[in-house]
């Protein structure tokens, strides 16, 4: 599994940041102008097989990653997300959390975020 997966061998020329529990890249298919990924080094699937002091690691970094995408791109929102598991939506079975960054207008109506991943129960204002 470790040698075909493609988190275990991101060229070094893709990484933005990095600290001794993970690194940040560009999404190669991003969903939005500065859409990033921070990503363990150690080969895991699950968000939950992570220690606490890898957790606190990895948010180091989303916080870091965050704010050089505000700098750059001044987008008005973000989503965080992580597909946990194949019934979740991973498609990538290796550990890695989505930083999404939104703009004013990017969507017709935004409010429910995430809710969408089920059309039919994410609007629940009205």
């Amino acid at each position: 599994m470790k040698n075909s997966c493609p988190f275990c061998s991101i060229p070094a020329d893709r990484i933005i940041q990095k600290n001794t529990t993970g690194f940040v890249i560009r999404d190669g298919f991003a969903v939005s102008p500065g859409h990033t990924l921070i990503i363990p080094h150690k080969h895991i699937g699950s968000f939950f097989e992570l220690s606490r002091d890898e957790r606190e690691s990895l948010f180091e970094l989303l916080e870091s990653a965050k704010g050089e995408i505000t700098n750059e791109l001044e987008p008005d929102g973000y989503n965080i997300g992580i597909n946990d598991g194949p019934a979740a939506g991973q498609t990538v079975p290796h550990l890695h959390i989505h930083l999404i960054p939104r703009f004013n207008g990017d969507q017709k109506d935004p409010r429910g975020g995430v809710r969408w991943i089920f059309p039919d129960k994410a609007k629940y204002w009205d």
